[in-house]
């Protein structure tokens, strides 16, 4: 569902994204007259693998899954696109067809543009093009760590670390709504093997988990458990997309808080 907020939207509120409030105000105020707010519905398939995406997204309070399937129809998360960054932008690199699928895996509002005119902005250069390259690069850094984790590291290592990372995205929220079966499909496991890993994580008392929502008790608990894959994306990604320097009045503290590096 569009909203007819982009006409009127004004510069502050591209702060949502973390990507969009690196513009600078020249290019962020040429690239308002180009995104529209989109409504985006928990299980919304945003594009297939293999077909044209018409459209790039940038959430704000959304969340969205990359999902790779094979031909037997298992499937796996390669990565996770929250507030921090923007989906579909395999159209920068000669891709015409993305090679996952795009599901929206936390219902919320999104900024939405045209491939084409994604595309064309880029040929331009300036601050914008060099900010989406270095978003790419973690993109594929978080792509390359979850093939490496999901091969090397137990399951409920990588249940802290999925757990933490939409978190991250959440701005704050501690609870998220979600059931194991969709957590089995995103890491590529059984359903049973989730059931498991959670049943200790809770016994450990570090969530509360009831039917669909999973709340967490003890974030530094969480972090303790979670491989290192969960603390090395981090650091990749505060190095590459630094969240500004904010007051406490700013409202990208709350929602980019979590992506900065711990001393």
């Amino acid at each position: 569902m569009a909203l007819s907020l982009a006409s009127t939207a004004p510069a502050a509120s591209m702060r949502g994204n973390l990507l969009l409030s690196q513009w600078p105000p020249e290019d962020l105020s040429r690239w308002m007259n180009q995104l529209e707010a989109v409504e985006l519905l928990k299980g919304r398939v945003l594009f297939e693998a293999g077909s044209p995406s018409a459209h790039v997204y940038f959430p704000t309070t959304s969340i969205v899954s990359l999902i790779y399937t094979t031909h037997s129809g298992t499937s796996s998360q390669v990565a996770m696109v929250g507030p921090e960054g923007a989906v579909g932008l395999a159209v920068l690199m000669g891709g015409e067809s993305p090679a996952c699928r795009a599901v929206v895996q936390r219902s919320g509002l999104a900024w939405r543009m045209r491939s084409q005119t994604l595309r064309d902005e880029f040929q331009r250069g300036g601050a914008p093009a060099q900010w989406l390259l270095r978003y790419l690069q973690s993109l594929i850094t978080q792509i390359a760590q979850a093939a490496v984790c999901n091969r090397h590291h137990s399951l409920e290592r990588q249940l802290c670390r999925w757990l933490l990372m939409c978190l991250d995205r959440q701005h704050g929220h501690s609870e998220l709504s979600v059931t194991q079966e969709w957590i089995a499909n995103m890491l590529g496991v059984r359903r049973e093997g989730v059931t498991e890993s959670a049943q200790r994580l809770q016994a450990a008392g570090l969530i509360r988990y009831t039917r669909g929502h999973i709340a967490a008790l003890d974030r530094p608990g969480l972090e303790a458990r979670a491989c290192e894959c969960y603390a090395l994306l981090k650091q990749d990604f505060q190095r590459l997309l630094p969240h500004p320097e904010t007051d406490d009045t700013d409202a990208t503290t709350s929602a980019y808080a979590p992506f900065a590096v711990q001393a």
